[in-house]
């Protein structure tokens, strides 16, 4: 068992003993993570792309508040996973390799086009 398949366990126990079970379906559990990401969004929305990249590691007080975001996301995300019946890691992997196809490395390096327009910028280059 990964530690990620553990923390899941343990995080389902503590929403299993709160009776919350209840109010998390699929549905709820995104509208769920996309709060939390919202939340995520608002504590970087005003800082420059410099003072975003270099606040976590010079504020103790902001780096502590980012984890915290991150940390509910996570645990939004495990449980939107779990209670669709999707094995997370083996869809991220899965997703992985389709992209490893999408973006090949000769076409995707130092590129930020989405798949579906690299193979046109290759051919004008």
């Amino acid at each position: 068992m990964s530690d990620l398949d553990q923390y899941a366990d343990e995080l389902h126990s503590f929403v299993t003993a709160r009776g919350w079970d209840a109010f998390q379906n699929p549905k709820n559990l995104a509208m769920a993570l996309g709060g939390e990401s919202g939340e995520l969004l608002a504590l970087l929305q005003w800082l420059t792309p410099e003072e975003a990249a270099t606040r976590p590691f010079e504020d103790p007080e902001f780096r502590r508040e980012l984890a915290h975001e991150l940390a509910d996301i996570l645990n939004y995300l495990l449980r939107l996973s779990r209670s669709a019946g999707i094995d997370l890691l083996a869809a991220a992997r899965e997703k992985l390799a389709l992209n490893e196809q999408r973006y090949p490395v000769e076409l995707a390096r130092g590129n930020a086009l989405k798949y579906d327009r690299l193979a046109e910028a290759g051919e004008q280059a």
